[in-house]
């Protein structure tokens, strides 16, 4: 009684039983925050209202002993606490010292981030591993701003000397609060909104030429070599098929119409152009440092920078976000990379392509091969095993189908082993071997271009990520992070398409990289919600599609409790031109023991983009059978046949349509 322990007796006496839980006495105003319920580096948010500061958890398997590579993980681990938080305690909850260190901080009004060895279920490996960093055997052991205080006794000389305020009070060492590696929509998204937040914020953007030699600007592939020109081209094909039906609706002209591909292609560029100026002006005007050079990471917290002329400029930043996104994949046979094209080629190709072979059947070989032959051109496409991987095959086969009727030519089941040049040119020729995936069947074809579309790579490989120790998927090579887009380096972040398991869509990213600049920088907690993302196929056809494919819904709740409301339409522009009637489909897929909710929306006709948007919002809000069926649609549209759907699959009842 009346005898101080001494800072080692919280280390030699065992604990007592956990006492009631109290907050310790604040005399200022402390910032509360989410809680840190975690392995070391990964976060997971969770109400608090009792500490004035943020706990630290480690949940990972006891062990008495750390084999060499596990002790120098922790030990990393430790570090990115210490490094990524202005006060860092390393504490036991039943320490009258710990808890005095706790009250002169709240006290100060001052934030902090507490490890409580007593409650993870290795703290004495992690007590272990601070020792051998600090030469401390004791808790409490303090750390402010990366310097190590030491334990109660001598942080209270600290206060007293005037040493704690003066470290409390010292800037951050940094060039940057926040350095963006990716100028593609999700990073620009971020890096813009952490500006609008009052942060100084760089954005590091290098785009390595494609094996043609192909670059461009600021924007990312969305803007130069994906969803803009995409949808410029698709428009284009469309347009010629406006063509063709204006002659039924009493439109006469004699003129030759044939299609101008450098026209198209110069129209389009200037308008990218446009777009990446725009986004240049946009970061200036916000303050964000821009700099056209290839983010390497060579520590912790510092960036190597190298542009087109290979010169060095090395960056610090208390956070990243590496939002560097992915590059189309090649085959890895003779003579791909030499003769062979992709999407980042094609849509600023300076000559028409000619008779083309799209090898894929990806979303980007479909949409590429349906607007080349949409724009006159002979096009083949060669499959190696299903249409459309990931989306729903019902919906995948009818799209095949109609780009079928339509002229473009499929090769199933083969894959191409070997391209040759036959004759150069702008275009040339180009032969190309392909095998039977199910046999020793080889065939042979001659094409002026041939286009690769056979997935896509995240350029994580080469930015140093295994130099801090940032997890990667070795099979993908995708990011792995928690549900806040945090990777297991507490101060390194991810989004866009470089995350594992996550969408690779642009409204995604761009969602993501806000969200994430305001939790990081705003005090906001919202996450992004990767639930019901709509998307489109922009097929000659288009496929929109929200929810559930028809496979995935069946294998998550099973058959029996599903009810599938489908049906053929025939859009009534259609019906003077004479297209095409009873292709045109429409299915909901409802879950029969959750309200029939509506958990798969699927739509293939025109225009299903702009149709499938406003559905998504529905099923935002739980859309129901019973909603849609209460729903007044709009008549004549596509869109209205959601509202009037009778006919189940398990009916077997005819869904053909006779008339508008």
């Amino acid at each position: 009684p009346g005898r101080a322990r001494s800072d080692t007796e919280a280390l030699a006496h065992p604990p007592p039983p956990p006492p009631p839980s109290r907050a310790p006495k604040s005399a200022g105003p402390v910032k509360v925050g989410a809680v840190p319920n975690r392995r070391l580096g990964g976060v997971h948010s969770e109400p608090m209202a009792t500490l004035p500061g943020r706990r630290a958890r480690l949940s990972s398997p006891g062990t008495s002993r750390l084999s060499s590579e596990a002790r120098e993980e922790l030990r990393r681990r430790l570090q990115g606490l210490i490094e990524d938080n202005r006060v860092m305690i390393f504490s036991k909850s039943y320490c009258p010292h710990s808890t005095r260190v706790k009250e002169l901080f709240s006290s100060l009004g001052v934030e902090y981030n507490i490890l409580e060895l007593d409650q993870i279920d290795d703290g004495a490996n992690v007590q272990e591993v601070l020792s051998e960093i600090t030469n401390q055997k004791t808790v409490p052991n303090i750390f402010v701003n990366k310097v190590h205080m030491g334990g109660c006794d001598r942080t209270f000389q600290a206060h007293q000397s005037g040493l704690l305020q003066k470290l409390l009070q010292k800037e951050s060492t940094y060039d940057y609060d926040l350095i963006v590696i990716g100028g593609g929509s999700g990073g620009l998204a971020c890096a813009q909104e952490a500006a609008i937040l009052g942060k100084k914020v760089m954005v590091l953007d290098f785009v390595v030429p494609s094996p043609q030699g192909t670059s461009w600007g600021l924007g990312g592939t969305c803007v130069n070599v994906g969803c803009i020109p995409k949808k410029l081209m698709h428009q284009a094909a469309l347009l010629g098929q406006a063509l063709k039906d204006s002659r039924k609706f009493g439109w006469e002209y004699n003129q030759q119409v044939k299609h101008n591909w450098e026209i198209m292609t110069e129209a389009i560029q200037n308008h990218i152009g446009s777009l990446n100026w725009s986004y240049g002006l946009s970061l200036r005007e916000k303050s964000v440092a821009y700099v056209n050079s290839y983010g390497e990471f060579v520590e912790r917290h510092k960036i190597k920078a190298t542009n087109r002329k290979g010169q060095e400029t090395y960056y610090t930043a208390a956070k990243f976000v590496i939002a560097t996104g992915a590059r189309p994949r090649y085959l890895g046979i003779q003579g791909d990379k030499e003769y062979c094209i992709t999407s980042d080629d094609l849509f600023s190709l300076p000559y028409c392509p000619g008779k083309t072979l799209v090898v894929g059947a990806s979303y980007v070989a479909l949409e590429c091969a349906g607007f080349l032959a949409g724009v006159g051109l002979d096009v083949t496409v060669m499959v190696r095993s299903i249409l459309l991987r990931g989306f729903d095959q019902e919906m995948a086969e009818k799209v095949g189908s109609y780009m079928e009727q339509h002229g473009v030519k499929f090769l199933r089941k083969f894959i191409p082993v070997m391209v040759q040049q036959l004759e150069k040119g702008s275009p040339g020729k180009l032969k190309v071997v392909a095998k039977s995936t199910e046999g020793p069947e080889t065939i042979e074809g001659v094409y002026n271009t041939v286009l690769l579309a056979v997935g896509r790579e995240p350029s994580t490989r080469k930015i140093g990520l295994e130099k801090i120790g940032v997890k990667i998927s070795e099979k993908s090579g995708k990011i792995l992070v928690n549900d806040i887009e945090q990777t297991n380096v507490p101060h390194v972040y991810a989004v866009g398409d470089v995350l594992e398991g996550k969408l690779e869509l642009t409204p995604v990213a761009i969602q993501a990289g806000k969200l994430l600049a305001r939790r990081l920088f705003g005090g906001h907690s919202e996450k992004c919600n990767y639930i019901n993302v709509p998307t489109t196929v922009f097929t000659p056809l288009e496929y929109g599609c929200c929810g559930l494919s028809e496979e995935k819904a069946i294998e998550i709740h099973k058959k029996e409790n599903l009810e599938v409301y489908h049906t053929l339409f025939w859009p009534l522009e259609w019906t003077v031109a004479g297209r095409d009637n009873n292709t045109c489909y429409a299915k909901i897929i409802c879950n029969k023991v959750d309200n029939n909710r509506v958990i798969g929306f699927h739509i293939l006709g025109p225009n299903a983009g702009e149709v499938t948007q406003g559905f998504a919002a529905a099923m935002k809000c739980g859309l129901t059978k019973q909603l849609l069926d209460g729903t007044i649609g709009i008549h004549p549209t596509c869109g209205e046949v959601f509202t009037t759907l009778e006919i189940t699959k398990s009916s077997g009842l005819d869904i053909t349509q006779k008339g508008c």
